[in-house]
């Protein structure tokens, strides 16, 4: 008779347990453990922000702010609707820490009173007009790689992934916010920036409706509604339009004078400009901004 013996049965070990994501960033070294950040709470981060001039949507950017050094992309359904409107508070920051604002193929031309007005002097904004895709790029680099401090806002309809990727690199290096405005058709796209946000406007008052697409930290789907109006501005509603939108001080702008009541009748635009050579936009913005009322 043989006997077989039953090999001896495996003795269960338990694993360890895991260390959680909180010890493990306790492990790292100091200049490290800054730079994590759990996916449940926004990230705070090193880098320098620059507050929007909007509570709510501060309140939900990592580091209450515009984040410098990396990029912000802004996605509309068509260029020039409400950048002015959402980015005005920041920009005016830059330019008081004497830093200028450059705008790369911006899709109309600045009036440059009005920004003045707001805060902005013709002296510190620099337009680039480019009007390839290609032109567009490479001036968006060589500005993200000079010295000084900017605000980059570029127009970049037709940009594809690797070269958002790309100047996410290169804007490592700039200390003002940089904004990529692109088309609302890209949303479901890959993006390098670590920021994009979708902008659009409400009804009437047209609030800015601002949708955070991406940010370093949990999903917000619920939209903001971020009133921006000036206080000149509100004052042409309707009294049962103007509502929580007239705040006593607009983030946009200082108190500007009260619109009168009424306005004496506008003169007929009839003119010719048939053999005058076409004026520098600079030398008509002059006279009609000291013509205003």
């Amino acid at each position: 008779m043989y006997s077989i013996g039953m090999p001896p049965s495996p003795v269960s070990v338990c694993p360890p347990p895991r260390p959680s994501a909180q010890d493990a960033a306790d492990r790292l070294p100091p200049h490290l453990a800054q730079a994590v950040w759990p996916g449940h709470l926004l990230g705070a981060g090193t880098q320098r922000v620059w507050p929007s001039g909007h509570p709510l949507l501060d309140a939900e950017l990592p580091g209450a702010g515009w984040p410098a050094q990396a990029l912000s992309e802004v996605l509309q359904a068509q260029p020039g609707l409400a950048e002015w409107r959402l980015l005005l508070p920041a920009l005016r920051q830059v330019v008081a820490a004497g830093g200028h604002v450059l705008l790369i193929g911006p899709p109309h031309v600045p009036h440059l009173p009005g920004l003045a007005q707001q805060g902005l002097p013709a002296e510190r904004v620099i337009r680039i007009e480019a009007s390839t895709s290609a032109e567009r790029l490479w001036a968006t680099e060589q500005a993200l790689l000079a010295d000084g401090l900017w605000a980059v806002l570029s127009w970049l309809p037709q940009a594809r992934a690797a070269q958002v990727r790309r100047l996410q690199v290169c804007a490592g290096r700039q200390a003002g916010p940089v904004f990529l405005f692109r088309p609302e058709r890209v949303l479901t796209e890959a993006s390098a920036a670590p920021l994009r946000l979708h902008l659009a406007l409400g009804p009437c008052p047209h609030p800015l409706v601002v949708r955070i697409v991406k940010r370093r930290g949990p999903l917000h789907e619920t939209p903001l509604q971020l009133a921006s109006w000036p206080p000149g501005l509100m004052a042409l509603l309707p009294p049962d339009q103007q509502g929580p939108l007239s705040p006593p001080s607009s983030p946009l702008s200082s108190p500007s004078p009260t619109v009168p009541a009424s306005r004496p009748p506008l003169a007929p635009a009839v003119f010719t400009t048939v053999g005058l050579p076409a004026p520098h936009h600079a030398e008509l913005d002059r006279p009609a901004a000291r013509s205003l009322p």
